[in-house]
């Protein structure tokens, strides 16, 4: 045999074997209490069509690698449940900020089956980066409320100062506390929350992100002083900051399009979309979608993203591929939807109603309403889970 088809031959020997690791992901485990991506999945990987790509050169380490370069949500694709989360029950799970309660909701029956007594003043619940526990995010409690997803009980609270959101780096290493009032973004163990650093930021209201294609930087939205930055995830250093040049501009929800190419963000006080482009950090453009834009939901098959208007009471559905908004689809009677996820098998989109004190639940193929549920007062980050996904970056469900 020539060398170089030895060589070749050792080349095509040694990707596969990578490739056999990688889609067991026994070589992308976090760290941090034993508990890294080879537990958080068990011993075999999800059977899917689809394997991962080879983990880019310049990609955070220990990021598990995307599936699709050209669509980082190929994993969320409708059924593709992890093997850790495939025996939970579905449920969809409300914060109520007044009330402090977290409601439990069976999406089958649209029924109320649970009422969860949790800390004060729960602002989201939020699925850890392994996908085993949900977090409650009790903002003027300080504490982090775990639930269990299988039982669906409540354990012990965690102290946590100011815990208005969390998010979790791409390689399962870190939570990121948003913590809002004490202009602050903390970053702690993903498992036992213990602190690591505490990052100060000089705008006011951090409260929504996500991650890069590479993880290797985060977006993040400031609303009460209308700012964006931008985060380098390894370093946890500020390396970006901009005003948005809107007056009174308050930024909510971030999501990035599938191909990794621009962030979007909600503006409740603009009305609609800021388009950036992450990489250059410039100055970003803007869509109109409706009043009071709130949250941003990617659709199963990664083709639209969902634009919760709650100062109008509507939904506006944007078309990634094209850049416009092909529809939008308004609440009987009204509402003030806000944040929410879309169903496991993508036919039904959950959204709070901050301040109607219910939940709606919406046909993601006819925009129409299927339920109104009441709930507790405040209604705000609600979660639905399980989800498909391999791992977790927070928020009520960010899943690659």
């Amino acid at each position: 045999m020539h060398a170089t088809s030895l060589a070749r031959l050792t080349r095509v020997l040694l990707a596969g074997a990578a490739c056999a690791a990688l889609s067991a992901l026994s070589a992308c485990s976090g760290g941090g209490s034993g508990s890294g991506a080879d537990e958080a999945l068990g011993s075999k990987a999800p059977a899917r069509p689809e394997q991962p790509a080879r983990q880019a050169a310049d990609a955070l380490p220990g990021m598990p690698p995307v599936l699709d370069p050209k669509d980082v949500y190929a994993a969320d694709r409708p059924g593709q449940l992890s093997p850790v989360v495939k025996d939970f029950p579905s449920r969809i799970y409300v914060p109520n900020t007044n009330s402090d309660t977290v409601t439990v909701i069976d999406p089958k029956t649209y029924k109320v089956i649970e009422t969860l007594p949790v800390g004060r003043q729960p602002q989201h619940v939020v699925p850890s980066w392994d996908l085993k526990t949900l977090w409650v995010n009790n903002d003027l409690g300080n504490s982090l409320t775990p639930i269990d997803p299988r039982t669906g009980k409540a354990g012990k609270p965690v102290a946590v100062h100011d815990p208005y959101n969390l998010y979790f780096t791409p390689d399962g290493k870190y939570a990121v506390v948003m913590a809002s009032k004490d202009r602050q973004l903390v970053f702690r163990d993903a498992h036992t929350m213990k602190q690591v650093k505490a990052l100060p930021v000089g705008c006011g209201g951090v409260n929504h992100a996500d991650f890069s294609t590479d993880g290797r930087y985060f977006i993040v939205s400031c609303e009460f002083s209308g700012e964006l930055l931008k985060v380098d995830t390894a370093k946890m250093k500020v390396v970006g900051q901009q005003k948005l040049n809107v007056r009174g501009a308050m930024p909510q929800d971030v999501k990035m399009s599938p191909d990794g190419k621009k962030f979007y963000i909600a503006d409740m006080v603009a009305d609609g979309l800021w388009i950036l482009d992450g990489d250059t950090f410039g100055k970003p453009a803007f869509l109109h979608t409706g009043k009071g834009a709130h949250g941003l939901y990617v659709s199963r098959d990664s083709r639209e993203m969902y634009v919760s208007n709650r100062g109008e009471g509507t939904i506006s559905v944007f078309d990634f591929a094209t850049g416009k908004l092909t529809g939008k689809w308004r609440l009987p009677h009204g509402g003030s939807p806000d944040m929410g996820g879309v169903s496991a098998d993508g036919t039904v989109l959950w959204l709070s109603g901050r301040y109607n004190s219910e939940v709606y639940a919406i046909d993601t193929r006819t925009g129409k309403q299927l339920a109104r549920i009441k709930v507790g007062s405040g209604p705000h980050g609600l979660a639905v889970y399980p989800q498909p996904g391999r791992y977790s970056l927070g928020h009520t469900g960010v899943f690659r």
